[in-house]
């Protein structure tokens, strides 16, 4: 006869808001490497551009990118952002 266990949440480490928006950051690479790598695997070429930079105001910015995507047929096209009401 098997005991019962009772599971329980751990407690979340402390997190900074630069951690947060670190690892945010982080994950969100990773997925869109996984989702160049799938484009690549159909067929296509992507090279991600540089389309606009992020500033602050107190020094602090950050390149925002933009996919840049060729077909076989060698027909350059710009990814259109998918429609999920948040501004790109």
């Amino acid at each position: 006869m098997m005991s019962q266990t009772e599971f329980s949440r751990l407690p979340k480490a402390a997190e900074s808001d630069q951690e947060r928006a670190l690892r945010r950051m982080a994950d969100a690479v990773h997925h869109l490497n996984l989702a160049v790598t799938r484009a690549v695997d159909s067929g296509l070429s992507v090279e991600l551009i540089r389309g606009s930079r992020h500033h602050d105001g107190s020094g602090n910015w950050g390149d925002q990118m933009v996919p840049l995507v060729r077909g076989r047929e060698g027909t350059a096209a710009q990814a259109q952002p998918a429609a999920s009401g948040q501004a790109a």
